[in-house]
């Protein structure tokens, strides 16, 4: 069975400056790579913080200065990165989530649930696709941050009860210090209800909002016990294994998947 490795990259972030970014993300990230892991995960909005600015910071997907980075550090570090940009593209702006792979595939995956408390929803597109990609043998679904309260975007959604249809849930955030229990349990209750690993990264210090963040970034295993558990309020680098061999024995041992209700989403406005 496989394995992944993750580091989780708990870091402040300049307020509205991607280059200073980029500059100390590159430092606080030193020579990690391929050696020592398989993936990166930064924070959502690594390249800003959380602006609601979106007009003057979100930059254009085809030519974006934090898009070619992250796919640059992908390819010379021989891991996979990933993290939230804003970008626009086709007249909107979108939170979006990429996944940049160290032999030049990049997946997007658009915010699907907007902060409305920060105005988000009225400077930002929703996303309305749900990817999950496979990497060295897992699957991961991709998430950001809003989208972790609700549970039945991120629900397992099998073709039959005989399978499942992922295995881990990766969620980058801005997720502010005052809500800091509701952030580990959530991290912690998708991992259980979902029986599958679940991935948390937030970042830490001040943005420009006027909101502090105290990182509290977790691997959480498909019991919902964590395996890595950052400090809070402090910049710092985890590593982790995710162990398919492990999951496959838990989800055979206790296969409470099989009695979960059958539903499917739809689209916006609609009902069944």
């Amino acid at each position: 069975m496989s394995q992944l490795t993750v580091s989780l990259v708990q870091c402040d972030l300049r307020w509205e400056d991607p280059a200073a970014n980029h500059a100390q993300l590159e430092a606080q990230l030193g020579d990690l790579g391929g050696d020592d892991t398989d993936v990166i995960v930064l924070p959502e909005m690594f390249a800003t913080g959380f602006t609601m600015n979106a007009a003057a910071m979100a930059e254009p997907m085809e030519d974006s200065p934090s898009v070619a980075w992250l796919r640059r550090q992908a390819r010379e570090r021989d891991c996979v990165l990933t993290g939230s940009v804003a970008v626009r593209e086709a007249g909107e702006h979108y939170n979006r989530l990429l996944w940049a792979q160290p032999d030049g595939k990049l997946v997007c995956y658009d915010k699907r649930h907007l902060f409305r408390m920060a105005g988000e929803h009225e400077r930002y597109a929703a996303g309305s696709e749900r990817p999950v990609i496979e990497y060295k043998g897992v699957r991961l679904l991709l998430t950001v941050c809003y989208d972790l309260r609700f549970p039945v975007w991120l629900r397992q959604q099998p073709a039959d009860k005989q399978t499942f249809e992922y295995d881990a849930l990766l969620c980058v955030a801005n997720w502010p210090a005052p809500r800091r229990h509701a952030w580990r349990t959530l991290l912690q209750a998708r991992a259980i209800e979902n029986l599958g690993y679940v991935i948390g990264v937030n970042r830490v210090g001040e943005g420009g909002n006027g909101l502090s963040y105290s990182g509290d970034s977790m691997l959480v295993d498909f019991k919902g016990e964590p395996v890595l558990d950052s400090p809070a309020d402090t910049a710092c680098i985890q590593t982790g294994t995710l162990d398919m061999q492990a999951l496959a024995a838990f989800r055979d041992k206790f296969p409470a998947w099989q009695d979960a209700d059958r539903y499917r989403l739809l689209p916006d406005g609609d009902s069944d």
